[in-house]
């Protein structure tokens, strides 16, 4: 069976939007005219259909992201498959990728199938779901991937925790054979890690923070593209924070070794020198806010192709977990609602990346290295768009979240590019 994408049944779209730049990088359009949407479908007659005004706008296939923690089953208490699915509308997003370190791991196909159930009982537009790679992301056992694969599993990860035992990755990679499914990694050498908190380097050194150096990361990574190459096999990277990580992947795409990877707003955006005010609530994560050189090193990769896509890492937490002194507070930051906006604002207005190529790193891009269906707007596509107001401002979190947690490393920040209307698998999923 192929991968299983689920969405609540609504009533398919049926409206004409009037004059936006309807942009398509992956299928050569960009151009200001109407576009039309007749029951869920893209194209034909706009008679007696409502308009839209999208003067000044502009429509776009909708994004998707590969990584998300929807924290179903477990912690509903910070987010679900409802609220976080709707966090993704508001964003621009027709799909998103659920990751499996939830309470209890998605390690069997009882608790996948509860939760594609419940996607499609609630989720406003297309969630799949990764399963772990071993039993209890423990690392030591695999998963029944076989049966999880037949149920429609996007792929496997251990996210939040690396798989650390190089045998048990080759035998993973070795049955990926039979699954065909992408292996999801979180790339960390736990003992180079440590209790570390946050990067190591000048910054940490004042604090007197315990540091995670950027070789915890390249050192896995370096490892597991190895064993792919031997062993034939695929692997995705998660969330690639240093310049020794995309010096590795870039040595591995040369050899001919099948990796992507994807990078997040924040590790695009952010340095290590945001952590001085020790806010965990904006600026804790892992992998950590590194120093300038790795994030001018993370753009350049992004545009020059070497890290294939843009993921949110979409992590959810209460606000009392938050709230702790920043060595104990918990890794992660909200994405769904800013990833879009932040990245236009600092990257696309300031002429560091072309608008149309980071449509295609969050569209398209980010759908080809899960193997996803990918958004398009030519005719006789699913609407699966984006309708942005690139001029309208927006403080973020002035006007709440739709997502339960309000953890996001640009709350505050002022940000251009709001998001008026997200239709998802043919339905109107987000409408500001």
């Amino acid at each position: 069976m192929g991968v299983r994408l689920a969405q609540r049944a609504g009533e398919p779209a049926s409206f004409v939007i009037r004059g936006a730049r309807v942009l398509d990088p992956v299928a050569g359009i960009d151009e200001v005219r109407d576009l039309v949407v007749r029951d869920g479908v893209i194209g034909g007659s706009d008679e007696g259909l409502r308009e839209i005004d999208g003067s000044g706008r502009i429509v776009v296939p909708g994004f998707v992201d590969p990584h998300v923690h929807l924290r179903t089953p477990g912690r509903e208490d910070t987010e679900d498959i409802a609220t976080g699915s709707s966090a993704g509308a508001a964003g621009g997003f027709v799909t998103i990728v659920g990751m499996p370190n939830t309470q209890p791991p998605v390690d069997n196909a009882s608790t996948l199938g509860s939760l594609i159930e419940t996607a499609e009982d609630q989720a406003r537009i297309r969630v799949g779901f990764l399963a772990a790679i071993t039993l209890g992301q423990q690392g030591r056992e695999l998963t029944e991937q076989v049966e999880m694969t037949e149920l429609g599993a996007v792929g496997f990860s251990d996210d939040g925790v690396p798989v650390a035992n190089a045998e048990v990755m080759r035998r993973a990679l070795r049955y990926q054979a039979i699954t065909d499914r992408p292996l999801v990694l979180h790339e960390e050498d736990p003992d180079l890690s440590g209790d570390g908190v946050a990067h190591e380097g000048a910054v940490s050194g004042r604090l007197g923070l315990d540091g995670i150096p950027s070789i915890s990361e390249s050192v896995a990574v370096a490892r597991d593209a190895a064993l792919a190459e031997y062993e034939g096999g695929a692997i995705h990277i998660c969330h690639v924070s240093a310049k020794e990580t995309v010096e590795e992947i870039r040595r591995a795409k040369a050899r001919g070794v099948a990796v992507t990877a994807e990078v997040t707003p924040h590790h695009l955006l952010l340095t290590d020198e945001a952590v001085v005010g020790l806010d965990p609530s904006r600026h804790k994560m892992n992998p950590p806010l590194r120093d300038q050189s790795d994030r001018q090193a993370l753009v350049d990769a992004l545009v020059d192709g070497t890290i294939d896509c843009i993921a949110t890492d979409h992590a959810p937490h209460a606000p009392n977990e938050k709230e702790a002194p920043f060595e104990e507070a918990p890794f992660g930051v909200t994405g769904l609602e800013t990833a879009f906006a932040a990245c236009f604002t600092h990257l696309v207005r300031p002429g560091h990346l072309d608008l149309a190529l980071l449509v295609r790193r969050m569209g398209a891009d980010a759908a080809r290295v899960l193997g996803l269906p990918e958004p398009g707007l030519g005719d006789g596509s699913t609407a699966d768009l984006a309708m942005i107001d690139l001029e309208a401002r927006r403080v973020v979190g002035e006007d709440g979240f739709q997502s339960k947690s309000t953890n996001s490393a640009f709350l505050g920040d002022t940000l251009l590019g709001v998001v008026e209307l997200t239709v998802a698998g043919g339905q109107i999923a987000w409408q500001r």
